[in-house]
């Protein structure tokens, strides 16, 4: 049983993966979107391969902690998601800087432009799992 974290934009969507003991974020893949239907068809076959039993949703709240236009889309989406895969929890993750973080890494990587935009948003949803895998060891 692994735990999903997804970074949800306009034109993709960024997945990482739990590992088995819920201890490292990994990225999976960036699913490029297409329609809602299809977005949810490529999450389903994750989840199944996953037997993901939690997504965690990234919310890109302004710096001030508000929630703008930008997490009222995601909000959107999340509902779909929930009503496609009602046994699969749902948190939804601050991800405020976690495409900075991501970006600053893969520069760090020497990862030339035209590939960090391929792989950006993966690692985003990286940097939000960790977070939120991170938090829980607290508990």
């Amino acid at each position: 049983m692994r735990v999903l974290a997804l970074d949800i934009g306009d034109k993709t969507i960024g997945v990482a993966a739990s590992d088995l003991l819920g201890i490292t974020a990994q990225g999976v893949e960036t699913i490029r979107r297409t329609s809602n239907k299809n977005d949810l068809q490529r999450l389903g076959k994750l989840v199944k391969s996953f037997e993901a039993t939690t997504f965690i949703i990234g919310l890109p709240k302004n710096m001030d902690g508000t929630e703008g236009n930008r997490c009222e889309l995601v909000r959107k989406f999340a509902e779909k998601i929930c009503a496609t895969f009602p046994e699969v929890n749902q948190i939804f993750w601050d991800e405020r800087l976690s495409t900075v973080a991501a970006a600053k890494s893969l520069i760090e990587a020497d990862l030339s432009r035209k590939k960090r935009k391929k792989v950006i948003d993966k690692m985003a949803a990286v940097y939000i799992l960790q977070g939120y895998l991170d938090s829980r060891r607290g508990d």
